[in-house]
C-alpha cells in the first residue's frame, strides 16, 4: 500500500530511542523528511544516521516550554512546511494515586500533556496553510485501563486523549486528523530496565501503526484512541 507520505515533512519528538525512534524510522522509510529530537545528542545522531531519508536532528528537551515552537520553526525553515507531528515523551515516575504531590503532578502534566498540546498548536497553522495534516500522540494503554502505580501518567495522558478527541472534531473537514496511539508493553529501554518479562511488542511495528495513521489512506480516521497492546488490556472499549 502506498501511504502517500513521499516528501511529507514530519516532526517526531523523543525519537532517539524506543517508540519515538520506531515512528521516525517508519515515516522515513515511507519517504517522509524528518525532524527528530531528544535530549541526548549522541543517541540522536546515531538514530539520524540510520534513517533512510533526509532528516534534521535537534538536541532539545521537548518539555522546555519554548522547544515546540523552535522545533516547528526549524522544520519550516529546513523543509518549507510541516505536515505531520508525532508527539512522544517519556513517562513520569511511578506513584500510587494517594501518594501524588503537587510538584510531581505539575511535572507530569507538563511532560505528558502540555508539551504535546504546545506541539499541536504550533503545527496546526502550517497544516491549515497546506490543507493537510496529521497529528498523532503516543501515550499509553493507561488511557484505557489506568495503571495502579502510574497515577501521574494516568491523569496526564487521559487529559491529552480528551483534548485530542475534541480537537479532531474541531479540525474535521480541514484535511487534518488527530489520533492517539496507546501502546502496551514494548521492548524499549525503559520497559527492559523495569525487568518486565511479559510478551513485548516491537517498537518498529508500533511505528508502522503510527505511519498508517499519518498516511493519506487514513484521511477519514480521526478522533481515534487506538490500543496497540497485543490484547493485554481487558476493557471492552
Amino acid at each position: 500500500m502506498d501511504l502517500g507520505l513521499e516528501g511529507k515533512v514530519a516532526l517526531v519528538t523523543a525519537s532517539s530511542k524506543g517508540l519515538g525512534r520506531g515512528a521516525a524510522m517508519a515515516l522515513s522509510q515511507e519517504g517522509a523528511r524528518l525532524v527528530i529530537c531528544a535530549r541526548g545528542a549522541e543517541a540522536l545522531q546515531e538514530t539520524a544516521s540510520q534513517l533512510p531519508g533526509e532528516s534534521l536532528a535537534l538536541a532539545l528537551d521537548v518539555t522546555d516550554p519554548d522547544a515546540p515552537r523552535r522545533l516547528v520553526e526549524a522544520a519550516v525553515e529546513r523543509f518549507g512546511g510541516l505536515d505531520i507531528v508525532v508527539a512522544n515523551s517519556g513517562g513520569p515516575p511511578r506513584v500510587r494515586a494517594l501518594d501524588i504531590d503537587e510538584q510531581g503532578l505539575d511535572s507530569a502534566l507538563n511532560a505528558n500533556l502540555k508539551t504535546s498540546l504546545r506541539l499541536a498548536l504550533e503545527a496546526v497553522p502550517h497544516m491549515r496553510s497546506r490543507g493537510w495534516g496529521r497529528i498523532c500522540f503516543i501515550t499509553s494503554y493507561g488511557v484505557k485501563q489506568p495503571i495502579p502505580e502510574l497515577a501521574y501518567s494516568n491523569v496526564a495522558r487521559v487529559g491529552l486523549a480528551a483534548w485530542a478527541k475534541t480537537a479532531a472534531a474541531d479540525l474535521a473537514g480541514e484535511g487534518i486528523t488527530v489520533n492517539v496511539v496507546c501502546p502496551g508493553l514494548h521492548a524499549t529501554d525503559r520497559v527492559k530496565d523495569l525487568g518486565v518479562t511479559a510478551r513485548l511488542g516491537d517498537p518498529e511495528d508500533l511505528g508502522r501503526v503510527v505511519a498508517f495513521l499519518c498516511s493519506e489512506p487514513a484521511a477519514f480516521v480521526s478522533g481515534v484512541t487506538l490500543l496497540v497492546d497485543g490484547a493485554a488490556t481487558v476493557g471492552l472499549l
